[in-house]
């Protein structure tokens, strides 16, 4: 008789690693048909199941049995799975804007070596910046969060979203535009 889910996952806790490779086997297609059915067949659909799987294997010993492991399993799936939805629909917005407002991407007509410059001068801009200015700047600017998600994330009053993001872009473009 096949091992439990249960049963694996305590000889997997008392040092018997190799074991996973059964839960993989187990669940590898419900966690494929998640993922693929969210993202569609592409790269980053398989890099997103072995994410999953690398998260249930660190988080075994968290695991409480409240659902069950494929329950568990394609929960874990599903969230990295729209987390990746949401980093594509920033990246889709072609994000970072600067003085002019002209967004850093290949519709103003720059190379990609040109643009790979521009970034590198942005990145290196926001090394100087102090680190909660730094934090609002990455959330609202180049990630796409609202003035309200991102007063949420950090904890913090929305005006000291507002005036931390004014200061970091008047920092940025006095470090940009030199």
């Amino acid at each position: 008789m096949p091992l439990t889910d249960k049963e694996v996952i305590e000889r997997i806790l008392n040092g018997n690693p190799d074991l996973f490779r059964l839960l993989v086997e187990r669940y590898k297609s419900q966690v494929a048909a998640v993922v693929k059915g969210m993202l569609g067949n592409c790269p980053e659909a398989e890099d997103v199941g072995q994410e999953a799987f690398i998260r249930l294997y660190n988080s075994l010993s968290d695991f409480r049995g409240d659902a069950t492991l494929k329950t568990y399993l394609v929960r874990i799936a599903m969230n990295l799975s729209l987390n990746e939805l949401k980093k594509r629909k920033r990246i889709n917005k072609s994000t970072l804007y600067i003085d002019s407002g002209a967004p850093i991407n290949q519709d103003i007509g720059i190379t990609n070596a040109e643009r790979t410059d521009i970034m590198e001068m942005i990145y290196k801009a926001l090394e100087k910046l102090d680190a909660k200015q730094r934090s609002v700047f990455i959330l609202r600017v180049v990630e796409g969060y609202s003035t309200k998600e991102t007063a949420k994330m950090l904890k913090i009053p929305l005006g000291t979203v507002l005036s931390r993001l004014a200061r970091a872009q008047e920092v940025m473009r006095g470090l940009v535009s030199r």
